[in-house]
């Protein structure tokens, strides 16, 4: 028997991360030590705390049954407790906050609430993949707003058409940004909520990376933003900011018309997070956060070391103020994936091509910081080996 994909599926890119790993996996093959700076998976360890309370919770038969779509009040009152004291909102936990099996899952889920064939959502490029593979799969068109150093990584508004603007449904935003490490402006923010309210536009802001900050930086979130309430919707993850990458929460936040959207679709689709997972995500939210200053420590250590090796070979690397990442321009001579490629072959180096992340990225990559030091450094002195 042969069978045939669905269109949708047809028209996916290849998932940018499944070819790292695979062009990984070659050069492990040949006994080369790598060094993997690809993908953004932190190497340090869930909290004890937060490992202890998930012990006690799948011990627990309560815990066995099936789970709440929209998370248990108790997760949800953790999400919009956390929120008030880091950021000042104040959310019902009832009606403005959904738990999400991971922010990845609730991002691609989101858009089926809103996209109708052949409407527009508008994409950040480059930016994270799942915001144009969640509208593929509603039959939606994307319109890739390109992310330039001129414009410090932040979409141009004014440069979106005006028939564009009109047919777009949804705008998406992630800030501190996945890949290139921009941070946003309250300003910028504001900008966002005239362009969303002029043009009736339901804003998408991925916060996952808001907790990862360095030099005192702290990242807003766009609901803060006066009138962001009216038209936003904020996707947030415990992955990067505990260490909890598999483990799979997250949550939504924001207008309550947006948020009851979201948890139809998942009462559709998904039974809910495995309440143990949630009672876990309970205690990292109300934790003292000392663990999340323990970790941007961490980083901040990892970027000064990867940072000032690179500028020392020469390469132009911004120093970021958020994110693991540093996005890198590639020297003269060079494309994105060439580049990666003899850092690959020659180092034995994991990095990932900016334009995998969309065409705008050409000319750049990325390196995330989860590894040692000690391995950032021996990746710069293997890179002042071939360069």
């Amino acid at each position: 028997m042969s069978f045939e994909k669905s269109q949708r599926i047809k028209r996916l890119p290849p998932y940018l991360f499944v070819e790292l790993d695979r062009k990984k996996a070659q050069i492990q093959a040949k006994g080369v030590d790598v060094i993997d700076l690809g993908i953004g998976d932190p190497d340090l360890p869930t909290p004890e705390f937060v490992v202890d309370a998930m012990v006690d919770a799948v011990r627990d038969p309560k815990n066995h049954r099936y789970p709440s779509s929209q998370g248990s009040l108790a997760f949800r009152k953790a999400a919009s407790d956390f929120c008030r004291k880091r950021f000042g909102l104040e959310l019902d936990p009832e009606t403005q906050v959904c738990a999400c099996i991971g922010s990845k899952e609730a991002i691609a889920h989101f858009p089926i609430a809103f996209v109708e064939p052949e409407d527009i959502v508008l994409v950040p490029s480059p930016g994270y993949p799942v915001y144009h593979i969640g509208t593929l799969f509603c039959g939606g068109i994307s319109y890739f707003m390109p992310l330039e150093d001129k414009n410090s990584f932040l979409p141009d508004l004014h440069s979106i058409p005006g028939d564009v603007a009109e047919k777009a449904k949804i705008i998406w935003l992630n800030y501190p940004n996945n890949p290139t490490s921009a941070c946003v402006t309250e300003e910028f923010f504001g900008q966002v909520v005239d362009f969303a309210k002029a043009n009736n536009i339901i804003v998408c802001h991925d916060a996952a990376y808001s907790e990862m900050c360095f030099d005192g930086y702290r990242a807003p979130s766009f609901l803060q933003t006066p009138g962001a309430l009216d038209c936003g919707i904020e996707f947030h993850s415990l992955s990067k900011t505990y260490n909890m990458t598999g483990w799979r929460i997250g949550f939504a936040i924001g207008n309550p018309q947006l948020v009851a959207a979201l948890k139809q679709v998942k009462s559709n689709v998904d039974s809910g997070q495995f309440q143990a997972v949630e009672n876990a995500g309970v205690a990292a939210l109300e934790s003292d956060q000392s663990f999340v200053r323990k970790m941007q420590e961490i980083y901040t250590r990892r970027r000064d070391v990867l940072i000032e090796g690179l500028l020392s070979l020469g390469l132009n690397a911004q120093r970021p103020k958020a994110t693991f990442y540093v996005w890198i321009k590639v020297p003269e001579g060079y494309s994105s994936a060439s580049f990666c490629t003899l850092l690959l072959e020659k180092a034995g180096i994991v990095s990932t091509p900016g334009n995998g992340f969309g065409e705008p990225g050409e000319g750049y990559i990325r390196m995330a910081l989860t590894v040692s030091q000690e391995r950032l450094s021996e990746a710069v002195d293997r890179l002042r080996g071939i360069l």
